[in-house]
């Protein structure tokens, strides 16, 4: 169910629920200064910034940062993880892939190196210590209690 994608239930042990907190909080906090970075040259950075997609670039840049900053927030604290690691994994391809795919990797490493962080994560999900598993868990509390209510 959608529920359980979004808001996992599934049992971590605390071990690697606290190993992916850290994580969330390093690679979040890396990543976050990036997109801050970002947001307080907008203005400089509005005429300059790269435009892959050919949407101008003062939207690709709003959509860096949202990536960058934004969603960076919602990873850290585990709130609508997956959803939130969406925009950041796509910028982090954008990034090694489309902007900076005729460089040295040197230059391209670091986003390669987010990227394949942010595509464990997904995949590993934000453990025990995140909004999302305290609404996963509350949700299924309302499930039970409703269905023992029907009997």
């Amino acid at each position: 169910m959608i529920y359980d994608f979004l808001f996992p239930t599934k049992s971590n042990t605390t071990k690697v629920s606290l190993l992916l907190l850290a994580v969330r909080i390093i690679f979040g906090i890396l990543l976050m200064n990036h997109g801050i970075q970002k947001w307080s040259s907008f203005q400089e950075l509005s005429t300059v910034f790269p435009d892959p997609l050919g949407i101008g670039s003062p939207l690709s840049l709003g959509l860096a940062i949202f990536g960058e900053l934004v969603c960076s927030m919602a990873f850290i604290v585990g709130f609508l993880y997956r959803l939130a690691m969406i925009p950041m994994i796509f910028t982090m391809i954008v990034a090694f892939f489309v902007v900076h795919a005729n460089d040295v990797f040197a230059v391209k490493e670091l986003a390669f190196i987010y990227l394949v962080v942010f595509i464990l994560m997904y995949i590993t999900g934000p453990g025990k210590f995140s909004i999302d598993h305290i609404i996963g868990n509350e949700l299924s509390r309302r499930k039970s209690r409703a269905y023992k209510n029907l009997k």
